[in-house]
């Protein structure tokens, strides 16, 4: 018996990798999260396999399925959207298969917040302007440390990526004009990939407006950053002539 936690990616199903999709078409068992996972995805598993909504679950019932299955030959797919090393809540469930000695493997997925920036068409570091990308949230039920506190955060003026707090949009730019200004651009993403995209554009001064008039409140990610105004940045030297090949060669992003 395996468990294999898969990133299921953002929503489109293209978007799945190849290794995720042989997974799902082999697993005995599917255990999805819920509206987050393309229900089209699990139209690709096998016939007879069963499935489990992670979304009417807890962490005990997750396991007790697990642990079903253990002294048997069959594969699990725990497949999470996105990728499962971002706010994916796989960590206790990875430590409960060690613990148990339970073989497991993660498969990567792509990101909303990468599906989020192509649906922008916007390069997240841009010479001259930001090589740093944050990915926070707000501080909610899960709390998050003082130390990377919103506030703290934007003085530093990278590019920020800002998951599970459109809700409270307003408190976001209201801790973000710490050290952003006001005219700094912002982007709203909302169901990035699905057919139902939103993508709205604007500034911290503006964008709350504007996304309260779409009435989103969900399933979005927020995007800050100089990048977004996609100019006044410099050239890469990744493909300048003075550069050389091997250094092309080593690189990897």
């Amino acid at each position: 018996m395996k468990v294999y936690f898969i990133g299921a990616g953002p929503g489109d199903v293209e978007l799945l990798t190849q290794k995720a999709l042989k997974v799902i078409r082999s697993a005995d068992i599917l255990i999805y999260a819920g509206s987050l996972v393309n229900k089209d995805i699990l139209k690709l598993s096998r016939k007879g396999a069963a499935f489990y909504d992670s979304s009417k679950m807890d962490l005990g019932d997750v396991q007790k399925i697990i642990a079903g299955a253990k002294s048997t030959k069959k594969i699990i797919a725990r497949v999470h959207s996105g990728d499962p090393s971002i706010y994916g809540a796989t960590q206790e469930q990875m430590r409960y298969c060690k613990k148990e000695k339970i073989d497991y493997e993660v498969i990567p997925g792509v990101s909303s917040f990468c599906a989020g920036a192509a649906s922008l068409r916007q390069e997240l570091t841009l010479p001259g302007i930001s090589q740093t990308i944050i990915i926070t949230r707000l501080s909610g039920r899960t709390k998050v440390p003082e130390r990377e506190d919103l506030k703290k955060l934007s003085k530093i003026r990278a590019t920020l990526v800002i998951f599970l707090s459109v809700d409270r949009l307003s408190e976001v730019i209201k801790n973000l004009l710490f050290g952003y200004d006001k005219d700094t651009p912002a982007a709203v993403v909302s169901r990035a990939s699905w057919p139902d995209e939103k993508v709205i554009r604007g500034t911290l001064g503006d964008i709350d407006d504007k996304v309260k008039r779409e009435k989103i409140n969900r399933q979005a990610l927020i995007f800050v950053g100089d990048v977004l105004r996609g100019e006044g940045f410099l050239k890469s030297r990744l493909y300048d002539k003075a550069f050389s090949h091997s250094y092309r060669k080593g690189r990897c992003a």
